[in-house]
């Protein structure tokens, strides 16, 4: 689990740091260029699509672990928003609720133990 965790701390400042150049250097206008991409018909927008597909599944198991319940909602369109800079941070902190138990990091609350 520990290495797990590791690994969503690297992701986590990776993106930001990443994040942070593109921002610095092109600005905020990421919707204009990823459904532009996508509007082309070309590989880049095949990968927007694509990604945007994992969002969504994203989004869905992120609901769906909380039973679809408001807050559940809400953390699910964190996912599908936010991507793996939200998710490493949600999965990092779920972990340590979960105490480490995978069965319980990847179903949520009791259904890991009915």
């Amino acid at each position: 689990m520990n290495a797990f965790r590791f690994l969503l701390v690297l992701f986590f400042v990776v993106i930001v740091g990443y994040t942070g150049v593109v921002v610095w250097k092109h600005g905020m206008g990421l919707f204009p260029v990823f459904f532009g991409d996508m509007a082309k018909l070309g590989w880049p927008g095949q990968f927007n699509l694509d990604f945007m597909c994992l969002l969504a599944l994203s989004g869905l198991w992120v609901s769906w672990r909380h039973r679809f319940s408001a807050p559940g909602i809400l953390l699910g369109l964190g996912a599908f928003f936010g991507g793996a800079m939200f998710l490493s941070v949600y999965l990092f902190v779920e972990s340590f609720r979960a105490k480490g138990d995978f069965t319980s990091l990847l179903l949520g609350g009791n259904r890991a133990n009915p």
